[in-house]
């Protein structure tokens, strides 16, 4: 079984086992949790549905957080990008848009998916979203990524920290940012160990 300590561990045991580190992470997270990989699978398709909706609820006009301070700029960046106006070209414009609905939608109390804390809910649907909408992805594709994405977590978790009040911002946005980079190579075709370079 996966000890989930290194990053080195991963890649290293999916490249022997001529596999990806999704492949060896939902083998490996069956047996440890007596589920067939299917059941596995249709939770995390489950995950991602909640993180899609987030990104439709927070796109919305009105949203604001329970303090009225913020929200909004989601909605804003939204329209920007569909009048053709923004800067970052399609798919990095649609990433940030979609991170900051989440972000937003979980400030005004809606329902999201803590990848891997809510601090930090935003980055990897956004990434995920903007490369199904953008590149086309196939969900599929996207829902067994997100097993590299929650091995990723669990190693950083196991050996250094997730928590904002003990890490700062850089324990929870900078282990989603890994996150998400081991799944973006991954679904762009790239090898477990260029999966691992990715997060550091």
């Amino acid at each position: 079984m996966l000890s989930y300590e290194s990053i080195s561990e991963l890649y290293k045991t999916a490249e022997e086992q001529h596999k990806r580190i999704r492949e060896i992470v939902l083998e490996d997270q069956a047996v440890q949790l007596e589920q067939p990989e299917e059941a596995l699978i249709r939770q995390m398709d489950e995950n991602l549905t909640v993180m899609l909706e987030a990104i439709d609820n927070g796109s919305k006009q009105g949203v604001k957080s329970t303090s009225g301070l913020t929200g909004g700029d989601a909605y804003t960046l939204k329209q920007t990008i569909e009048a053709g106006k923004h800067l970052c070209g399609d798919l990095m414009s649609n990433a940030i848009q979609m991170a900051m609905a989440v972000s937003e939608i979980n400030a005004a109390m809606g329902k999201i998916v803590a990848a891997p804390t809510a601090g930090s809910c935003g980055i990897l649907p956004g990434a995920l979203g903007a490369l199904i909408k953008v590149r086309g992805i196939p969900r599929e594709e996207v829902v067994l990524s997100m097993f590299t994405a929650g091995a990723i977590g669990m190693v950083v978790a196991n050996t250094a920290s997730i928590a904002g009040a003990s890490g700062g911002c850089q324990a929870e946005c900078g282990t989603a940012s890994a996150m998400a980079a081991a799944c973006i190579v991954e679904l762009l075709g790239g090898t477990p160990e260029m999966a691992a370079h990715a997060v550091a």
